[in-house]
């Protein structure tokens, strides 16, 4: 009998506790049960990546480098896999390629094998300096088609993606249905046909979040699948992925019998078990299945937080309207996948435009950004009114994005100075200035560790209320769209405008609550709740209606306050740093 063993990727310590436990684990709970896993014989192991890299320095205070060595050091034996978003890497923007270039190089001497690339778009143009990067290194590309369904989306492009990917220097091709939108037969059939034009291995994504992945494992199977992602059982099924033992056990005795110990994964599987308690505060309620989603089209690890958060807000009765948002949001926007920072783009704007009342009346600078081109080529065409209300000649950005931006290392080695020189932090600092500024400041100090209380039970009270208001008729929520933390305000007071921002690395400071303002100067009022991310006025200053006075950040973005009238800068209220709420007074404009 031919055998053709089917080989797994283990995700528990990169997308499974990323879909299920918002990236929360710890490395101090992957090391005692690292030599357990690099005794099972998995074909890679995914371990960094993805929302990883942030999580660790700004909720975690761990330095992901070390996360990756000291892993590498209990497990030398297994490939190691991280999750790369071509030139966005680990962060939400596109870097210049020497950024790109270098944080590949020291992935690699961190330990990191197989580079798992895509970009949110499939524009490929995106990926190319990482792929060449990677190959330079002699280490494994897998180049990713961001599975997605809409009007434009269909075997044969996905087809001719696959030709593009192999063509571009590609080891390995992977289907990423980062959703879990696959269906039996399209899982075949999209297998099939890659096997016929292509002789790379195919490797297969998915998540449970549908209850179809059972079936579209068996239809891979069938079809010829090389990889699979699985995760052990503890942490698997809802918005995460099959597990792994499952996988296993079905194929025992068969032409594709993984060869992997079910009891040595048994005990792997009970230690994450007892594990999974420490993060109960960040489990999510979706354990089952929601076919829905074939619809929403929204990824694992969004659901859980936006559920999270709004059920902390008392706000869970907004989550349905937010489900049937993104995918209105993301027709507008020319049917982007559901990917980062897609997915966050789209997510963000569409829980705006729900808690708003009304579509569009906030447009982000990185929604901004998108349909103007400048995260690459969106799929189809834009929707022509949403359009208008970004640009006023319609025109976009044609060219490969990155081909715009200067190199930036030296800019980043200028502004750390002697302080922080090893080339971990400069690329730490790179993808993140202002959250690796306070991690390298918190950096070894002990810090609190995660209590294991349950999730508070749907209905019941929260720590705030789900909607506050402040003085000019706003309205304040917070939401966790894709894992990342949002609070939203509309006011009547203040121009604002969008883009994802560092967020600090411990809980805000309490709230400023600046000094009435005197005399006959009017005062600037923040449009949202926030803290001060950077002035650009000091007092004395003259200042133009419509000029931007200050950068708040909210939401995890930048949110330019600009002046309401022409005058004078009278009195600075507040100062970097400072946290404000919706109301308070920033500056006087005389």
């Amino acid at each position: 009998m031919e055998t053709a063993p089917l080989k797994i990727t283990e995700l528990v310590l990169r997308d499974a506790h990323q879909s299920l436990l918002a990236t929360r684990m710890r490395t101090e709970d992957m090391l005692p049960i690292a030599e357990k896993l690099d005794q099972v014989g998995f074909f890679s192991l995914e371990m960094w990546g993805g929302a990883t890299f942030d999580t660790c320095i700004r909720f975690l205070n761990e330095d992901p480098w070390e996360r990756a060595r000291a892993l590498k050091k209990k497990m030398p034996s297994t490939p190691f896999q991280m999750l790369l978003r071509g030139q966005n890497a680990v962060g939400y923007r596109h870097y210049a390629d020497d950024i790109v270039e270098r944080f590949v190089k020291q992935s690699v001497e961190v330990g990191i094998n197989i580079f798992r690339i895509f970009d949110a778009l499939n524009d490929f143009r995106n990926i190319e300096t990482a792929v060449k990067t990677v190959k330079k290194c002699g280490e494994t590309v897998e180049g990713c088609i961001s599975y997605t369904v809409s009007p434009v989306h269909n075997i044969e492009l996905y087809l001719e993606m696959a030709k593009r990917l192999e063509s571009m220097g590609s080891d390995i091709i992977c289907i990423k249905d980062m959703a879990g939108l696959l269906t039996p037969d399209v899982t075949k059939t999209l297998i099939s046909e890659i096997k016929k034009t292509s002789k790379l291995p195919i490797h297969l994504h998915t998540h449970a979040t549908t209850g179809l992945v059972g079936m579209n494992m068996q239809c891979a199977i069938e079809a010829g699948v090389d990889m699979v992602d699985t995760a052990i059982s503890s942490l698997s099924m809802g918005t995460s992925h099959y597990a792994t033992e499952c996988i296993v056990a079905a194929l025992k005795g068969t032409p594709r019998d993984t060869g992997l110990d079910l009891n040595l994964l048994e005990e792997i599987n009970d230690y994450f078990t007892e594990v999974k308690k420490n993060y109960a505060e960040f489990e999510s309620d979706f354990k089952g299945v929601d076919i829905n989603i074939l619809k929403s089209q929204i990824p694992g690890g969004m659901i859980s937080n936006m559920e999270n958060q709004l059920r902390e807000q008392n706000a869970l009765d907004k989550l349905d309207e937010v489900l049937k948002e993104v995918p209105r949001v993301r027709k507008d926007m020319g049917y982007p996948p559901l990917v980062t920072p897609t997915s966050q783009i789209v997510g963000s704007q569409a829980t705006l435009n729900v808690l708003t009342g009304e579509r569009y009346k906030v447009i982000t600078k990185e929604t901004r950004q998108c349909l103007l081109g400048n995260y690459g080529k969106l799929p189809a065409p834009i929707d022509e009114e949403l359009m208008n209300k970004v640009s006023e000649d319609g025109k976009v950005t044609d060219c490969r994005p990155a081909d715009l931006l200067e190199p930036e290392w030296d800019t980043v080695c200028k502004e750390l100075g002697d302080k922080y020189t090893s080339e971990e932090d400069r690329l730490t600092y790179a993808l993140f200035p202002k959250v690796a500024l306070k991690f390298f400041e918190t950096r070894g100090k002990p810090q609190p560790k995660p209590v294991a209380t349950a999730p508070a039970p749907s209905g019941t009270s929260a720590p705030a209320p789900a909607v506050s208001t402040a003085p000019g008729g706003s309205a304040v929520y917070s939401v966790r769209v894709n894992g990342k933390d949002f609070t939203v305000e509309v006011s009547t007071g203040g121009a604002i405008g969008t883009s994802p921002a560092p967020a600090p690395t411990s809980a805000p400071a309490p709230s400023v609550a600046p000094a009435p303002s005197a005399g006959s100067g009017s005062p600037l009022i923040a449009p949202l709740p926030g803290s001060i991310f950077s002035m650009k006025c000091k007092e004395g200053d003259a200042v133009n209606e419509g000029d931007t006075v200050l950068v708040m950040e909210s939401m995890k973005m930048e949110s330019e306050v600009n002046a309401h009238r022409s005058g004078t800068i009278q009195t600075v209220l507040v100062k970097e740093g400072d946290s404000v709420q919706t109301g308070d007074e920033l500056v006087i404009i005389g």
